[in-house]
């Protein structure tokens, strides 16, 4: 019988959930069946279920890994004392980059596919989310109370900040011809100015 195909300290589920995120970005989670994901990683599809017990498991693995991946990082800028509130925002857009960069696959899953979570994980997601979401403007509302922030509207910053790095999956697509690392320090230019306080 046919093994799944591992690289060196990679688990056969972890490679699993990798392909996994790969096929649900280019096909949807909805589109996307056990003899494709078995077919992906070589092996016939009833050998999946010994190392998990669903699709929907996957697809919350994936989702609340990269939630988790983001909220560790804010955790620890938040418990930093020395940063001063746009080095967090700084370190929180280069860690967004970052992600988009490398793990293309699992954050665009967990964007859009989502919603095709179970219940009660739909909604524990979209709250944690949310939360995410709000402890990010709290950085921003100390930064303008600080004066190192300009005064602007925090959740509208937020929103930039989100739907600015976003847009590496268009330079995925395209190739343009600059390096992720020239990307991610053009970028926190260019947004990190127009948020710094005069």
């Amino acid at each position: 019988m046919a093994r799944i195909r591992s690289k060196k300290n990679s688990s056969r589920k972890e490679l699993i959930t990798l392909a996994a995120a790969r096929l649900f970005r280019e096909k949807g989670f909805s589109a996307t069946g056990m003899r494709d994901l078995a077919g992906d990683v070589g092996v016939e599809a009833a050998s999946l279920y010994n190392h998990i017990s669903s699709k929907a498991e996957l697809l919350q693995e994936i989702c609340f890994r990269i939630a988790n991946t983001f909220t560790t990082q804010l955790n620890e800028l938040e418990a930093n004392d020395t940063m001063s509130s746009i080095e967090k925002i700084e370190q929180v857009i280069r860690f967004h980059i970052r992600m988009w960069v490398d793990r293309i696959d699992e954050v665009l899953v967990a964007n859009n596919e989502s919603k095709y979570l179970d219940e009660p994980y739909l909604t524990t997601f979209y709250n944690e989310r949310r939360i995410y979401v709000r402890r990010l403007e709290m950085i921003i509302e100390d930064g303008i109370k600080k004066k190192q922030i300009r005064k602007i509207q925090p959740y509208a910053v937020v929103l930039l900040l989100l739907s600015a790095v976003r847009g590496i999956e268009f330079w995925h697509r395209t190739k343009k011809n600059i390096s992720a690392a020239e990307l991610e320090d053009s970028m926190v230019v260019n947004i990190i100015n127009g948020l710094a306080a005069q």
